[in-house]
C-alpha cells in the first residue's frame, strides 16, 4: 500500500519481499487444496474498515456478509448462541471508569476478584486471548475498552476472492507504475548516511535510496541491523504480538450439519473448551472445511510440534466437541493445514496487540528525525483496530503520505 501510493505520486520505488510472494500474514491457500481460495492468514473484514473497502471497490472485489448461527459446546452439549455470563454491565461500567492504564489481568484481579465473577473472569479472558491473541497479563485495558466499545458501522464478512486478489491488486499496480519488486529479498542492515540509505540483503545484494520503510512484524526488528538500533528494539518490545496456530481441515462431506438430531446446517461459528476452542465454516457457501483457531499464550505453547502432530490435536478437538471417535472423523478427512505462525520465519507470531506502554512505543518508532528510515505496518497503526489487515493499509497510506508531505 505505501508503495503504492509513492509510485502512484511519481516517486521511484523498490520494494523488497523476504518471502517467495506478496502479502505476508495474508496468505491464500491454492483453491484446488480446500475447493475455494482458502485463507492460511487473514480471513475477515472487520467493522467499517474504510481504508479496505474503498480499496476493495477500486479492485471491484465484493464482500460475502458473514451469517448462519453461532453454537457452543461449552456448557457440555452443543447449544446456539452463547450466552453472555453475568455480572458484564458491572463489567463495561467498571471499565468505562478507568483512567490510568494497565494490563486487563490485573484490572480484573483488581475489580472483579470475588469467586461469583469467575465465569465473567473467564470469558473476558478467552476473548483477549483467543480474539486478540494478547497475553491478558500484558494486553492494555484502555485499549481493550476502545476495541469493544468502538462503533461498528459495517457489516463483517470475508472478500469473495480472498484477501490474495486484494494484495494481487495492489502489487500489479504497483508494476504497473513502474516499481520494482524483488521476492526473496530478505533485508540484513539498513545504514544511514549523508542523507542516503544503503539496504543489504542476505544474499549479498545492496539498493541504496532517499529512504527506507520498514514494514516487518516488530520481533523481525531484532534480526535486521539499524541505525540507533538499541532504543528502536526497547520500543518495538513494548508492543505486544501474539501467536495464532490456524487450522483448516477439508472433508468429503458436511458430516457436522445433522448431528445427534440437531440441525447445524447453518453454522457459523462454534465455540468450545476443547485444546483447539475455535471453529467456522465457511457459511453461508457450502464447502465442507472447518476452520480452527488457536491463540494467544496457548498457541505459544505449542511451539514445537510439527504440522501433523498439530493436525491430530485439531482432529481431537472436533471429535471431543461432536463426541465422535477419531477414526470416525478422519474417514470424510480430504486435506488438512495446520498453520503456525510463531514458527513462521518472516512474521513469529500472527498479529499485534496494545500494552499500556504501545503508543509511547509507536511514537517513539515513527520519530524520523534523519527523514531516512521509516516504520509502518498494522503494528504501528493507533487506531482500534491494530491487528488488522486495515490497520496495516491505514499505516502504509499514512506513512506513504508522510513522505510526500515531508
Amino acid at each position: 500500500m505505501a508503495a503504492r501510493e509513492l509510485v502512484r505520486a511519481g516517486k521511484r520505488v523498490t520494494i523488497l519481499e523476504a518471502r517467495d510472494r506478496c502479502g505476508g500474514r495474508i496468505y491464500p491457500l491454492p483453491a484446488e487444496e480446500f475447493g475455494y481460495p482458502a485463507e492460511g492468514g487473514a480471513e475477515f473484514v472487520h467493522g467499517a474498515a474504510p481504508v479496505t473497502r474503498a480499496l476493495m471497490r477500486e479492485a471491484r472485489l465484493s464482500l460475502l456478509p458473514r451469517g448462519g448461527t453461532r453454537w457452543s459446546a461449552r456448557t457440555g452439549k452443543l447449544s446456539p448462541n452463547d450466552p453472555s455470563p453475568p455480572h458484564m454491565g458491572r463489567f463495561y461500567q467498571a471499565l468505562s471508569e478507568v483512567n490510568a492504564d494497565l494490563p486487563i489481568a490485573e484490572f480484573l484481579e483488581r475489580h472483579f476478584a470475588d469467586r461469583r465473577y469467575d465465569e465473567m473472569r473467564r470469558s473476558i479472558t478467552r476473548t483477549v486471548e483467543g480474539y486478540d491473541a494478547a497475553d491478558p497479563r500484558r494486553a492494555s485495558t484502555l485499549a481493550l475498552r476502545d476495541e469493544w466499545m468502538a462503533r461498528d458501522d459495517g457489516p463483517h464478512g470475508r472478500i469473495a476472492k480472498g484477501y490474495g486478489a486484494l494484495v494481487e491488486y495492489l502489487a500489479s499496480g504497483c508494476r504497473r507504475y513502474g516499481a520494482a519488486l524483488h521476492l526473496g529479498a530478505a533485508v540484513r542492515s539498513i545504514d544511514g548516511a549523508r542523507g542516503r540509505v544503503a539496504v543489504r540483503c542476505c544474499d549479498g545484494a545492496t539498493y541504496e535510496a532517499d529512504a527506507a520503510i520498514l514494514t516487518v512484524p516488530p520481533p523481525l526488528l531484532s534480526e535486521i541491523a539499524l541505525p540507533s538500533a538499541a532504543r528502536k528494539r526497547v520500543a518495538a518490545a513494548d508492543i505486544g504480538f501474539g501467536n495464532v496456530v490456524k487450522f483448516l481441515i477439508r472433508f468429503a462431506t458436511k458430516w457436522w450439519a445433522d448431528h445427534g438430531g440437531r440441525d447445524l446446517s447453518d453454522l457459523s461459528f462454534l465455540l468450545s473448551d476443547a485444546t483447539v476452542p475455535t471453529w467456522w465454516t465457511q457459511y453461508p457457501d457450502g464447502y465442507p472445511v472447518l476452520t480452527g483457531w488457536l491463540a494467544g499464550p496457548k498457541a505459544d505453547r505449542v511451539w514445537s510440534l510439527a504440522e501433523p502432530a498439530l493436525i491430530e490435536m485439531g482432529l481431537g478437538s472436533l471429535g471431543e466437541i461432536f463426541d465422535l471417535p477419531p477414526d470416525r472423523i478422519r474417514r470424510d478427512l480430504v486435506a488438512a493445514r495446520a498453520i503456525n505462525w510463531g514458527n513462521d520465519p518472516f512474521a513469529r507470531g500472527a498479529y499485534s496487540y496494545a500494552t499500556p506502554r504501545t503508543r509511547k512505543a509507536q511514537s517513539m518508532l515513527k520519530e524520523t528525525n534523519d527523514g531516512l528510515i521509516f516504520f509502518s505496518g498494522e503494528a504501528l497503526y493507533a487506531g482500534p483496530d491494530m491487528g488488522t489487515v486495515e490497520a496495516a493499509l491505514a499505516s502504509g497510506q499514512e506513512t506513504a503520505q508522510t513522505i510526500l508531505i515531508g
